[in-house]
């Protein structure tokens, strides 16, 4: 059996009459390349945020490679190897991508007050940051204020930063939110490579990288966990088609028909592409 290293147990959070996480219990095993997805309003992103300690759990657990670190507070998380990145981009716009890169190295290795010194003074944060522009697909922007990069080059700097912390644990939150379709290629591309030992949890409402990257998925519906199982499992899953596709499924005289089943895997996908965000 694969070790888990990030757990929730009946995690639970209300804002005062409504709760937006309900009793949710997953396991997130050592690489993987797991995503959850939902229609609109599922509560993913507040999921998110309670597994990196943005928000308070109002009951249940959150465990990382077994350490209960449900009170734990943000940044110590950080320092525990679960690391996240946001819907929207979280970047100093007048920094350089290699002068960002180079901050979060050198906070990470604890030489945060040299961070501005020039590269060659420092030879290992200088080979990190070199490898983390390649690996990115940034070595082209490095020294361009961020403010002026495409913004599908501002994704990947912020899946950089994220990298550059070492991540045992990932969870990228719609990296390719607002990318525009020419950009999108190289966030697909660079999110398919990420370093096999990392364990990615991934939120995406775009299913051209939801089911070309995931080897597990979850459906959130109404902050409850739905299903959960392989990507094509998911697409084929009843539950996930009634919920996307809703009354399109009805008066059907046998939806167990191989070829419909076939078909419906298909609409199903589409109807997922057209979800939206939660």
């Amino acid at each position: 059996m694969s070790e888990v290293v990030l757990q929730t147990r009946s995690l639970v959070k209300r804002f005062g009459g409504i709760t937006a996480t309900q009793d949710v219990s997953i396991a997130i095993e050592r690489g993987a390349r797991h995503a959850l997805i939902g229609p609109n309003g599922a509560g993913k992103t507040t999921l998110i945020n309670l597994l990196t300690g943005v928000l308070p759990a109002t009951s249940g657990q959150v465990l990382l490679h077994g350490r209960d670190i449900t009170a734990m507070p943000a940044n110590r998380r950080v320092g525990l190897g679960l690391v996240r990145t946001f819907q929207i981009t979280q970047l100093f716009a007048s920094l350089t991508p290699l002068q960002s890169l180079a901050l979060a190295v050198a906070g990470r290795q604890g030489a945060a007050h040299r961070w501005w010194r020039p590269m060659g003074h420092d030879a290992a944060i200088a080979r990190e940051c070199e490898a983390l522009l390649a690996q990115f697909r940034l070595e082209d922007e490095a020294d361009r204020p961020t403010r002026e990069l495409p913004y599908g080059k501002r994704r990947l700097l912020e899946i950089a930063l994220a990298v550059a912390q070492k991540p045992s644990v990932l969870l990228l939150d719609e990296p390719a939110a607002g990318v525009p379709a020419a950009e999108r290629q190289d966030i697909l591309d660079t999110v398919a490579a990420l370093p096999a030992e990392v364990s990615v949890l991934l939120i995406e409402h775009d299913m051209d990288l939801v089911f070309s990257f995931a080897r597990r998925m979850t459906v959130l519906v109404n902050g409850a966990v739905l299903t959960e199982g392989t990507p094509d499992e998911i697409a084929a899953d009843a539950q996930v088609q009634a919920v996307y596709l809703g009354d399109s499924l009805a008066g059907i005289k046998d939806p167990q028909d191989p070829v419909l089943q076939s078909e419906l895997h298909q609409v199903a996908r589409q109807a997922l592409q057209g979800a939206g965000h939660g």
